[in-house]
C-alpha cells in the first residue's frame, strides 16, 4: 500500500520514495505546468516526462541522488505538454518508455466516426509518439521498493493510462482537483471519459497524483463532482436544445456564460464531445452537412399509438 501523505508543501506531501518536478510550463489548460513523478530510490522510474524542455530535462536529472539512474519512463498519454521529453530523456539515460501505446490507440470506431464531420486537428497530440514497450491495461510494473498498476482510462485521450500504487493513483490528465479536463472529438471520447470515471470511481484510493495542479486528498469526492458536473453540462445541452436546434457554438455561448472568451473555443470541443456521445445514445439527431455550422436538435422519444375505441 502506498503511504498515507503529511501535510505541506508539495514535497512534504509526498510519501517516502516519491518525488515531484514541477514543469516550466504554466498556461490556462496546464496550470502551473506539468507534473513529473519520479518513483523509486537507486533505479528510478519517471511518471510523465513532461514537455521536450532543456531546463526541464536538466531539472529531472538533478533531482536524482548520487548513483541514481532512471530505469523506466512512463507517459501517461501522448500530449505533447506528458510525452514530449520522453524521447529525449530515453536517448540520454537509455530507458526505455513505457505507454499504452500511441496516441491513438484504443480509440472507439463509432466514436471516430461520428465525431469525424466536427474533427478538427488534434492540438497538443503527439502523432510522432511510440512506446519502446506497451503498458496495457492491468499490466503491473515494479521496482525497487514499488509495483504499479496500468488502468486504461480513455476518454481525454484514446491511450490515455492512471498509474495505481497500491491505492495512490498517478491520474494523468483524466482527474485533476483544479479543472475539468478537455475531452476534445475526435481524439477524445465523452462516453470512454464517463465509462473510466465509473471504472475508477468503483475503487477506492487516499490520494491522486494528478498531471497538473495539486494533489487530490478526496479522490471519491472528486470522482463524483466530476462525475455529476458532466451530467448537469450534459442537461444543460438537453435544455438549450429544447428551444430549437442550435449549432455547437451558439450552445456554448448559451451554456458558458462565466469563461474567459480565450477559453470558449476549449470549451466548444466539450460541448462537441458531449453531442456526440449524445449521438450515439440517440439522444439527438444531426443536419446532413458537415461543418461547425451543423444543426443539432432534440430526437422525440417514441409516441404509443392511441388505442382504438
Amino acid at each position: 500500500m502506498a503511504p498515507i501523505l503529511a501535510a505541506g508543501s508539495m514535497d512534504g506531501k509526498l510519501p517516502a520514495g516519491l518525488r515531484h518536478v514541477l514543469a516550466p510550463n504554466p498556461s490556462p489548460l496546464t496550470a502551473e505546468g506539468t507534473n513529473t513523478w519520479l518513483l523509486g530510490e537507486g533505479t528510478v522510474a519517471v511518471i510523465d516526462p513532461g514537455p521536450a524542455l532543456p531546463a526541464h530535462l536538466e531539472a529531472i536529472l538533478f533531482r536524482l541522488d548520487p548513483g541514481e539512474k532512471i530505469g523506466q519512463i512512463i507517459v501517461t498519454h501522448a500530449h505533447r505538454d506528458h510525452s514530449g521529453l520522453a524521447p529525449i530523456l530515453a536517448e540520454r539515460t537509455g530507458a526505455p518508455v513505457f505507454a499504452f501505446g500511441r496516441a491513438l490507440d484504443g480509440q472507439r470506431e463509432v466514436a471516430t466516426r461520428l465525431a469525424a464531420p466536427f474533427a478538427v486537428a488534434g492540438e497538443g497530440v503527439d502523432e510522432t509518439f511510440v512506446p519502446d514497450e506497451r503498458l496495457g491495461d492491468g499490466r503491473r510494473l515494479a521496482g525497487a521498493g514499488w509495483e504499479i498498476e496500468a488502468i486504461h482510462t480513455p476518454g481525454h485521450l484514446a491511450n490515455h493510462i492512471c498509474l495505481a500504487w497500491g491505492d495512490l493513483l498517478f491520474s494523468g490528465d483524466h482527474v485533476m482537483g483544479w479543472s475539468t479536463s478537455i475531452v476534445s472529438p475526435p481524439e477524445g471520447d465523452m462516453g470512454a471519459y464517463m465509462e473510466s470515471l465509473a471504472r475508477l470511481s468503483a475503487r477506492r484510493w487516499s490520494q491522486m497524483m494528478p498531471g497538473h495542479g495539486e494533489i487530490v486528498t478526496d479522490p471519491s469526492g472528486r470522482l463524483a463532482e466530476l462525475t455529476a458536473h458532466r451530467r448537469s453540462r450534459e442537461a444543460q445541452i438537453l435544455s438549450a436544445l429544447a428551444g430549437g436546434p442550435a449549432d455547437t457554438a451558439t450552445l456554448t455561448r448559451r451554456i458558458y456564460t462565466d469563461i474567459s472568451p480565450a477559453l470558449l473555443p476549449a470549451a466548444e470541443r466539450n460541448v462537441i464531445a458531449h453531442l456526440v456521445d449524445l449521438l450515439e445514445r440517440k439522444r439527438v439527431s444531426v443536419t446532413p452537412e458537415a461543418g461547425t455550422a451543423t444543426a443539432f436538435a432534440l430526437v422525440s422519444p417514441p409516441t404509443s399509438a392511441r388505442p382504438s375505441s
